[in-house]
Formats: C-alpha cells, sequence, structure tokens
C-alpha cells in the first residue's frame, strides 16, 4: 500500500512511518547480533573476533549497496509524489537494470579483494582462516543483498515501511534457527553463521519480489518500460553514486580504525565488536529517522512542499535528540550487561574494555542522530555531493583519531575515533541543509 507523505501531520506521518520501519531495524541488528551471539558463546573469544574483524568489510559492500539503491529509490519517491505514475515504473525498471549490472560488478570485484584487504588491516594470524571463510560467502551472497535492499528501498519511497518489515520478521527468525541448526548442530564454524545470513536475507528479497508483482500495480512493468532512457539512468547515478560513496567512505574509515585495532590483539578485537554490536542496535531509532525523512522529503520535493520539508526536518530534531538522550542513558547503565550476551563465561576483561567504549561514545549519541537526519533529507532533495564529503570527513576524523591518540591514551584514544568521525559529518551537513533549503525556498518565491 502506497502512502503520499505531501499532506497531514508532518510528526505523525513520519512516525507512523518509521515505527515499522524501526521494529524492522531492530529484528534485523537481532538477526546480525545472532550471529555474533551464538558464535561467540559456541566457538569462543578468537571466533567472535574473525566475525567481528570482518564486520567494516562487509559494511564497506552493504553500505555501498544501501546508498546506491537508496539513491534510486529517491527518483521514484520524487515521481510518486509529483503524481506521475508513468515516471514510477520508468524508474522502477532503470532501478533494476542497475541493480543486475550493480549485482555482477560488486561480487566480483568484493570476492577477489577479501584476503588482500584482510590483510591490510593486519588480521592476527589465528583469526585469519575463519575471517576469510566468513567474508567470502558474505560477499557470494552479494545478490541477495542487493536485491533486497533495493526493493525494500522502492517500496519506502512509495510510503510502505510496513511490508519490509513483515519480511525482516521472517528472515530474522529464520537466520538465528539456522544459526543453530549450522552451527551447533551440523559444527559448520563460523561459516554456518555466515549461511545463515545469506539464505535469510535471498529469502526476504524474494518476498519483497512477490509482493510487488502481486500488490502494487502501480510497480507493474510492461516491455516498453525496460527500454534504457539515459536520463533516467543518469538522473539516478547522479543521486546514487554519491550516496554510494558516503557510505563506502564511511566504510573505509571503519576498516582504518579495525586496522588500529587488530594490533590490540583477539580480545580488544572481540570486546570491540561486542560492544559495537549494542551500538548499532540504540542507533536504530535515529537510522530509522534518516530513512524516514529521505522519502518524507522526497515526496514533498516532487510536491513543491519546501515548507513541510523544513517543519518535518524541525519536529524530527527534537525528537532525535530526545532519543539520543534517552539512549545514552540506557547505554550507560545497561551497555555491560548487554555485551555479556556475546561472551561465553564471565571474561571481565572483554566486559570492561565492552563498557569503557559504551561509555565513552554513548555521550556523543546527539549528533551521531543528527548526521542521519540531515544527511538523508539532503539526499531526498537531490543534493548527494556534500553528504559524500561529510563522509570524507568522516574517515578523516576517525583515521587521524585512531593512529594518533591511542598512542597517548591506550584504549580511549580508539573509542573516541567514531564521536570524532560523527562531529566530523554533522558539521557540514548541518550547514549544508539551512543553506541548501534557503535557496530552495527562494527560488520557488521567484518562480511565483
Amino acid at each position: 500500500m502506497t502512502k503520499d507523505m505531501t499532506m497531514g501531520n508532518p510528526v505523525k506521518l513520519i512516525i507512523t512511518f518509521s515505527i515499522p520501519l524501526l521494529i524492522g531495524n531492530i529484528f534485523q541488528q537481532f538477526y546480525n547480533m545472532a550471529d555474533t551471539i551464538i558464535v561467540g558463546r559456541y566457538l569462543g573469544v578468537d571466533a567472535l573476533a574473525a566475525v567481528g574483524s570482518t564486520g567494516a568489510m562487509a559494511f564497506l559492500v552493504n553500505g555501498f549497496v544501501i546508498g546506491l539503491t537508496s539513491g534510486f529509490a529517491v527518483l521514484v519517491s520524487q515521481k510518486f509524489g509529483a503524481n506521475d505514475e508513468e515516471g514510477v515504473k520508468k524508474s522502477f525498471a532503470s532501478s533494476l537494470i542497475l541493480s543486475i549490472i550493480m549485482t555482477v560488478v560488486v561480487t566480483v570485484i568484493s570476492m577477489s579483494s577479501a584476503k588482500p584487504l584482510l590483510m591490510l588491516m593486519n588480521t592476527p594470524d589465528n583469526i585469519m582462516k575463519d575471517s576469510l571463510s566468513y567474508i567470502i560467502i558474505i560477499y557470494a551472497g552479494n545478490i541477495a543483498i542487493i536485491f533486497y535492499n533495493m526493493l525494500a528501498s522502492i517500496l519506502r519511497s512509495l510510503g510502505d515501511s510496513k511490508t519490509p518489515l513483515y519480511f525482516l520478521i521472517i528472515a530474522s527468525i529464520l537466520n538465528i534457527v539456522l544459526d543453530i541448526v549450522f552451527i551447533v548442530n551440523f559444527h559448520m564454524g563460523v561459516s554456518g553463521a555466515a549461511y545463515a545470513t545469506i539464505i535469510s536475507q535471498s529469502v526476504s528479497a524474494i518476498l519483497c519480489a512477490l509482493y510487488i508483482v502481486k500488490k502494487f500495480p502501480i510497480l507493474k512493468l510492461k516491455k516498453s518500460h525496460w527500454k534504457i532512457r539515459k536520463r533516467y539512468v543518469q538522473n539516478q547515478l547522479r543521486i546514487g553514486i554519491p550516496m554510494a560513496l558516503q557510505f563506502s567512505i564511511t566504510a573505509a574509515g571503519a576498516m582504518v580504525l579495525q586496522g588500529a585495532l587488530n594490533n590490540f590483539g583477539s580480545k580488544i578485537i572481540a570486546s570491540y565488536t561486542a560492544a559495537s554490536k549494542v551500538q548499532q542496535l540504540v542507533m536504530q531509532p535515529s537510522v530509522t529517522f534518516g530513512v524516514a525523512m529521505a522519502t518524507y522529503s522526497g515526496q514533498n520535493l516532487g510536491a513543491g512542499r519546501i515548507d513541510r520539508i523544513k517543519e518535518g526536518v524541525k519536529k524530527c530534531i527534537i525528537i532525535s535528540i530526545i532519543v539520543s538522550i534517552a539512549s545514552s542513558i540506557i547505554v550507560i547503565l545497561f551497555g555491560a550487561s548487554f555485551t555479556k550476551m556475546f561472551i561465553s563465561g564471565n571474561d571481565l576483561e572483554v566486559i570492561s574494555y565492552s563498557r569503557h567504549y559504551l561509555n565513552t561514545v554513548s555521550l556523543f549519541y546527539i549528533p551521531l542522530g543528527l548526521i542521519f537526519i540531515y544527511r538523508n533529507t539532503l539526499q531526498g532533495i537531490g543534493e548527494s555531493f556534500v553528504p559524500m564529503m561529510a563522509g570524507f570527513a568522516e574517515m578523516v576524523a576517525r583515521t587521524v583519531v585512531a593512529f594518533t591518540l591511542p598512542l597517548l591514551i591506550d584504549f580511549t584514544g580508539i573509542a573516541l575515533a567514531d564521536p570524532a568521525a560523527w562531529i566530523a559529518a554533522c558539521v557540514p551537513l548541518m550547514i549544508t541543509y539551512y543553506r541548501r533549503i534557503n535557496i530552495i525556498m527562494k527560488e520557488k518565491q521567484i518562480n511565483f
């Protein structure tokens, strides 16, 4: 079911759109956490470190995919907001064609570069074999990741945030069951966790495709829609490539941080892995608001309702600040308890480092939340260059801090790398949003 976000109370629209999306994101994090929990508790600290050491590499590809497919969907949301049904169909067909090409290119490049990247990040010898086995399987399943994200982005661009939720719930449950079967019963090691993830994502992609065919006549394509249209491809790549590069640059910064982290050994890597999984969970409200604002701003730009974009951003910022403060309190009070889920026995050293990391970064959740709002709103209105450069600023800040502060303040320097990156990204995004939205408002007044 489509949802028009160009009319009605902005706060109500954003929240009602965000709630199913938030639940879906949390379920997605749960099935990502299931890998980590089962690996950590059944296979030990080294296996947990092996899976954790590939996190930045997986994000390098996943982030690129999410950015590109989200960029494809921006054009769909703008056409939908302008009531251009033929434009929606043409842009959807263009998204499918580009995604097929992307699947081939991304899979070949990622699989061939997996081992060199692990070596470049100084992956310890004792976890190298498991790390490579895990990430190769994840990369081989890129087709599932690409097509789920593309189809889910299209559904959300039309205002349907509930359907991807239902399919993620199914995938989450399936992933946990397969984790237990493959790791505990079949003794497949970390490879079992990777296979469980890919199979689950494949199921969610197939369900999205079947649902679109059956329930969305606006996306029903004819032979004429499959014609490659230069203007559509150019517009989608113009928005999608900078969005993809922005995620990839952020991922590259995370890989640099992982490289610095790997010098500390398996215990520290496992601590960071456990803590980062907790952080990813509490970040989901911010991620959700960002996705909601991309759809909201895209549709309202298409409808020429710039005033609604400004109002929606203002209200979403207030909500985000409140949620960020609440998240910080929860992490400080209960973060250590959450990390124990990932560790077999009672490894006090791992728990201590995890607690220290979470207590440090939780003080900076407000700028983290603002990043998602400003970045996604800018992308929704077609501004993609500055979000990409903000990702570059984020990478530079993370790299500088990760390789300097640990020399002075040890692990605390690693913990401060992420907050430094968030602040470096937030400032240019905030300045650009207010400058860009004022320019659009003036252009609209001149046209009238």
